[in-house]
């Protein structure tokens, strides 16, 4: 911008920076048009998603209702298991990366099935918690 305000001929310009004639025209337009901005690099838009919007309700709800409300013999989703699903049900063919993007743009959050502590039984619970004492004990021994 700087050598094209000092009246500098384009092919000049395209000469000392080692690109094409064409690209000096084409950045002095965008400038002219957006200013500084218009300069920025801005990422190329790719192509649409192959995940309809419209199935954001209802793929959250086969992550909260578990593969096995779907049939399915496992203990909790992965993403390429989402997506085998998709293509199973829907006819949707589509890659875990992709699965994976959708699930974070709609804000659903795959995960593993854990114990919960306070649903176990309480007698249970009291005798982990001695044999974890125990363990400790035996380690502060051992050192």
């Amino acid at each position: 911008m700087r050598l094209a305000s000092r009246d500098r001929p384009h092919q000049e310009i395209a000469r000392d920076l080692a690109i094409t004639p064409r690209t000096v025209q084409r950045w002095l337009n965008a400038y002219l048009d957006r200013g500084l901005d218009g300069l920025r690099p801005r990422k190329a838009k790719g192509a649409p998603g192959k995940i309809p919007a419209a199935l954001a309700d209802e793929l959250r709800r086969w992550v909260i209702d578990g593969p096995a409300a779907q049939g399915l013999d496992r203990a909790g989703w992965t993403h390429e298991e989402l997506a085998n699903h998709l293509f199973k049900t829907k006819g949707i063919q589509t890659s875990r990366s992709a699965v994976q993007r959708f699930c974070t743009r709609i804000d659903i959050r795959l995960y593993r099935p854990t114990y919960r502590y306070l649903r176990g039984d309480p007698d249970q619970q009291a005798q982990a918690r001695q044999e974890i004492a125990a363990l400790k004990k035996k380690r502060q021994r051992a050192n």
